[in-house]
């Protein structure tokens, strides 16, 4: 078998770091790089063509998912013709919904990777990442009167509690009961 052009081999780089932000996402980092070679179908003898480790992998998966986070903050503002406060429960609406709940895979890297984050500790590149996307995000869910902290925390801790209990009626009460308590509240009719 030949050897790839460049092109080539950019492309399965970028199809390897795509797999395996979703595969982080939905499994962990514990993926065997067996296994993200396989999902993104390529060779396991590839891997080390194109990553110097699983760790230096890891750092640009959680690069990307926090790229692709960004990319959707942007446009949800931009569908909302920059009010913010629409955007941000539109945000919030999706976030806490059972779709997300439902689809890890493609969903927020910071509910997924947070276990692996703390597991890991401070060693790999991805945590400082992980922490300014964070960060990123709190700041785009800040109101005039408040940081955005509680906001992401009540949405992420609901989102994880109601994957914990997908299988039983308290997962989607856990995400309306968060939805109400990040929601305006209905302002009375005139």
């Amino acid at each position: 078998m030949g050897r790839v052009s460049q092109a080539q081999a950019r492309a399965n780089r970028r199809r390897v770091v795509e797999r395996a932000s979703q595969l982080f996402r939905e499994q962990g980092t514990g993926v065997s790089v067996a296994e993200l070679m396989n999902a993104a179908g390529l060779t396991h003898g590839g891997f080390y063509k194109q990553f110097a480790s699983k760790e230096a992998l890891i750092d640009e998966a959680v690069t990307h998912a926090f790229g692709e986070l960004a990319e959707h903050h942007a446009t949800t503002l931009e569908e909302h013709k920059g009010h913010r406060a629409e955007a941000q429960q539109s945000l919030i609406d999706g976030y806490l919904s059972v779709r997300h709940r439902d689809n890890p895979a493609a969903g927020c890297p910071v509910a997924a990777l947070a276990t692996d984050m703390a597991r890991d500790g401070g060693d790999l590149g991805a945590h400082r990442t992980y922490t300014e996307g964070v960060q990123d995000f709190t700041q785009w869910l800040a109101t005039d009167d408040e940081d955005g902290i509680a906001r992401l925390c009540t949405m992420l801790g609901a989102l994880l509690l109601a994957r914990a209990t997908k299988d039983s009626p308290m997962s989607e009460q856990v995400l309306s009961a968060a939805h109400t308590a990040l929601s305006p509240a209905p302002q009375p009719r005139a």
